[in-house]
């Protein structure tokens, strides 16, 4: 006669223990994130939003639309500050780059006229608090040695970016 308590069954009941302790650590380090970040963001009346008023957080990137960039150098230019602007995140409100990852690390692009309006929108996120990366190019191919060509925004919560930037278009 087979022992109820056989090799397979003290496997499944092994298994299903160590999922239950994994799943009830990873919630118990989950609301304590979200804890965090709601005091990290909140507006000190305790009824801040983990997700911000439209529920997502994104990055923004502003490209200079009077340096007339080529395709492959805009690329190249949000690519830096896109990598520059995790970083500091990374760095500085890991809170923040985990709710962005969850949310699907959106990403949108926006043009700016010229230098004076992305000076501008670099001094406005910085009022709001937000994370912001100048790009400066280094002058090899198109444009002059120090150029600033994109400004990255964020992530940050998305209507406070929109607040600082929602009044321009989509390169």
């Amino acid at each position: 006669m087979e022992s109820l308590y056989g090799p397979l069954t003290l496997g499944l009941v092994a298994g299903l223990g160590c999922g239950l302790g994994l799943g009830w650590h990873l919630r118990a380090r989950l609301s304590q994130t979200s804890r965090s970040l709601i005091e990290t963001m909140g507006n000190g009346t305790g009824e801040a939003s983990v997700m911000g008023d439209r529920g997502a957080f994104k990055m923004i990137l502003v490209v200079r639309n009077d340096l007339k960039m080529g395709k492959g150098k805009v690329a190249a230019q949000c690519s830096h500050a896109a990598v520059s602007a995790y970083k500091q995140v990374q760095r500085r409100r890991p809170e923040i780059l985990q709710q962005w990852e969850y949310c699907g690390q959106p990403k949108v692009v926006l043009k700016a006229p010229d230098e004076d309006s992305l000076m501008g929108l670099l001094n406005h996120a910085k009022e709001e608090g937000l994370t912001v990366s100048l790009i400066q190019d280094a002058g090899r191919t198109q444009i002059a040695p120090g150029s600033r060509t994109v400004l990255g925004i964020g992530p940050g919560p998305t209507d406070l970016l929109d607040k600082v930037t929602g009044h321009l278009k989509l390169y």
